[in-house]
């Protein structure tokens, strides 16, 4: 799973959760995926995107000194952060690990690189 992934997974279908975002993640194995940096892509993706939870990711992944913990107001004349939060975002895969539902500690998965987001029947 790549944490661009991650930045829009809620557990909010969970029956009685308000928001359920950000998930708490948990990685036990990761891998890196290089991939062509596109600073065009990046910059549209940004309003798109929860600055902390990205943040979060990044503090998860080893790579906080990489990412400011809020985002920068001129983020797009930086092309060396835009390469940064490229990596984090799309070459960081997360083969293994987990993520809590931070309103029920419900636990989903992440198993082969795919998140099992999937809920009993009790839970909807």
């Amino acid at each position: 799973m790549k944490l661009s992934t991650y930045n829009f997974l809620t557990s909010m279908a969970i029956k009685g959760v308000k928001v359920g975002y950000p998930l708490k993640l948990t990685i036990s194995k990761k891998d890196v995926v290089e991939s062509e940096f596109n600073p065009v892509f990046i910059e549209r993706l940004l309003p798109k995107l929860d600055w902390s939870a990205v943040y979060g990711a990044a503090q998860v992944a080893e790579l906080a000194e990489d990412i400011p913990a809020t985002q920068p107001e001129n983020i797009s004349d930086d092309e060396q952060l835009l390469q940064r939060l490229h990596h984090l975002l799309f070459e960081i895969d997360v083969l293994e690990g987990q993520m809590e539902c931070p309103e029920t500690g419900r636990i989903f998965p992440i198993t082969d690189g795919i998140p099992n987001m999937l809920l009993n029947e009790d839970e909807v």
